[in-house]
């Protein structure tokens, strides 16, 4: 499944997908200061598409942009009402949606300040981040050898395009050593996050995931978080190990693209196949994302298109 699509939002005006190009001098391509999110549509009951928790990953992207100072013309109202058009128009029921803003070519520089601010919406039709067998029977994962980010060497709560060759290299150590993907380790050696999901482990019955302090503060995360509040499961945000990990009852990752995706071996130990928290998470939360758990719905987490 490819990622094109009939129009890309660019700018405040609709253009083919394949006049969507940028000037090879473009400052973030150099660079790599730009700020984007990943966001899915979801088919409701009623067959119309619906985006899940859409505002906040909007407000997110605006936050990221101010935390980077790229000044942004578009209000989240704006971007709301770009990213459920750029559905509407490519016909999709359910997609993924990718806002980004670059900066285009001018000056060249680290300290330069003035290019033009770009904006861009694309959406295309995408599965499972991790495979679908990946969502049924659960992940092979390792510890990385890159380190994540130290929590000062950059923005952690900011969804920064450069900060991804961090996580690519870890992902590209972990695929060619025979895994699916790599868990980073933070500069202390604690468990940080996946490299582009979250991590919640199960022991004895308790839920624990790490505080957002060095790691990315996903608005799947939160989600899980509230749903296992909600039903009444015992969920804390601490700090811990990789040694913590091998001795896991359940593991799993979860993110806007890898949703919630069980691991069943963490550096060659076995953990198992998904187990009851984690079914029951990857249930509540598919059931969410369309439209079919009312008090997700009560709360405006679907933003129909």
């Amino acid at each position: 499944m490819g990622i094109e699509s009939r129009l890309i939002w660019m700018d405040g005006e609709f253009i083919p997908f394949a006049d969507a190009t940028v000037h090879v001098l473009s400052h973030t391509l150099h660079y790599g200061l730009g700020v984007f999110e990943g966001i899915r549509a979801y088919q409701q009951p009623d067959g119309s598409p619906g985006i899940f928790r859409l505002d906040e990953h909007l407000e997110r992207l605006v936050d990221s942009a101010r935390m980077c100072h790229i000044p942004l013309r578009y209000t989240v109202e704006d971007l709301r009402e770009a990213c459920l058009e750029t559905l509407r128009v490519n016909g999709f029921k359910s997609a993924y949606i990718r806002p980004l803003v670059f900066l285009g070519s001018g000056a060249m520089g680290l300290g330069t300040r003035n290019n033009q601010v770009h904006v861009c919406i694309a959406t295309w039709e995408w599965g499972a981040y991790l495979g679908s067998e990946g969502l049924e029977k659960g992940v092979r994962v390792a510890c990385s050898s890159f380190s994540r980010h130290h929590v000062n060497a950059n923005l952690q709560r900011a969804k920064v395009v450069g900060h991804y060759v961090n996580s690519i290299l870890a992902r590209y150590e972990a695929n060619d050593n025979g895994f699916d993907e790599a868990i980073m380790l933070d500069t202390n050696g604690l468990v940080a996050e996946g490299t582009g999901e979250n991590i919640f482990l199960v022991r004895r019955n308790v839920v624990t995931t790490p505080p957002v302090i060095n790691i990315l503060g996903g608005i799947t995360r939160d989600t899980v978080i509230e749903i296992l509040r909600h039903d009444g499961f015992d969920i804390r945000e601490q700090q811990f190990g990789r040694d913590a990990l091998y001795i896991a009852d359940e593991m799993f990752m979860v993110g806007t693209a890898a949703e919630v995706t069980p691991i069943r071996e963490v550096d060659r130990r076995e953990i198992g196949p998904p187990g009851k928290f984690t079914k029951h998470i990857q249930q509540v939360y598919n059931d969410g994302v369309h439209g079919r758990v009312p008090w997700m719905i009560e709360r405006g987490w679907i933003t129909l298109a």
